[in-house]
Formats: structure tokens, sequence, C-alpha cells
């Protein structure tokens, strides 16, 4: 503030004191007047400055919160479609070999691995991938030990085999895949 338009407005505030109050008192009761008015000013800044930065962090949370539920808004209705690929991945594996070369069930057999196909690529379209599993160390955020199955050849903690495939969407579990775990002997 300038040095005239303080005297002005010192000057006012002196007007619109009592007449029995000296000049001096007059100047300090104007000065405390200024530094209330110049500290609630300060504080009203401050709590405008806190609100904003509050409406930033609001505004990042729900993008945020917004951007996963688009994500993983699937997330039920993959879990309720991976029995469904189960159940194609075990009937086609229930098909024996000479049903498969028989002519009669051939077109079956073709038209049951083009719809699995077709369920793989729905999944990766959608961010939906199979966990590898065999081979790799037990992890426990992924897998769910079903057994534990003796084996000298392989470092215990290690997955033998894998009972159910597990399945990721996008960078989350989706379900974890079964698996049997090695041990060392007895």
């Amino acid at each position: 503030m300038s040095d005239e338009k303080q005297t002005m407005d010192n000057q006012e505030a002196v007007d619109t004191l009592p007449e029995d109050m000296s000049a001096q008192e007059a100047m300090d009761a104007v000065d405390d007047r200024i530094a209330a008015l110049e500290n609630d000013l300060a504080a009203a800044k401050q709590d405008v400055l806190y609100a904003h930065a509050e409406t930033q962090n609001v505004r990042r949370r729900m993008e945020k919160e917004l951007a996963d539920a688009r994500a993983y808004a699937a997330t039920s209705f993959a879990r309720d479609m991976l029995s469904v690929a189960d159940n194609l991945a075990r009937a086609l594996q229930a098909i024996p070999a000479e049903l498969r070369d028989d002519e009669k069930m051939k077109g079956l057999v073709v038209g049951l691995e083009a719809t699995g196909r077709e369920l793989e690529a729905v999944f990766s379209r959608n961010g939906i991938t199979k966990l590898v599993s065999v081979g790799e160390p037990l992890d426990p955020n992924r897998h769910q030990a079903m057994m534990e199955i003796p084996s000298a050849d392989m470092e215990p903690g290690t997955v033998l085999t894998e009972m159910q495939a597990g399945y990721l969407i996008k960078d989350r579990l989706l379900r974890p895949a079964l698996v049997g775990v090695a041990k060392k002997p007895d």
C-alpha cells in the first residue's frame, strides 16, 4: 500500500474515532485495526489456498477412481467367463484322438477349437491374461497352493502342476492359479 493511500485511510479511520481520544491514541487504534485487518486478510488468503489445494486433490482422486472404474468394470463378468473357458478347455481335452480324426466329429472339434481361440482373443482385447505358473516359484499373491508334491528334481516351493489356470485383468489378479507345489522328498 502506498504511503499516501495509507495516510488517507488512516485519516478516515481517525475521523470515525470518538473525539475524546488523543491523536496518538487514535493512531494506535487505527494501527491496531489495520494490523487486525491484515491478519484477517492473510488468514483468508491461506484458507483460499487450502481450499484450492483440497479441490485439486478431490479432482485427482475422482479422476483416478473413474479410470479404475472404467478399467476394471468388467471384473465380475470376466470371472464368470473364466468358468466357461475352463469348461471349454476340459471338453477339448476330453475328446480322444480317434474321435478327433473321425470325419463325423471333425467339424465339432474344429468348432470347439475356434470357439476357444475366439474366447482367448476376447480376453486379450479386454486385458485379461493367463498366468504362467508351472516352473515358477510359488507366489501367494498369484497362486493358491492346493497340495505339496515330493520332488527331488525341483526346488521346494516351485510350482509343479496347475489344476486351474490363474488370470490377471490388466495389472490386478482376477483369479489365482490353483497349483501343486514341490517339497523335499521324505
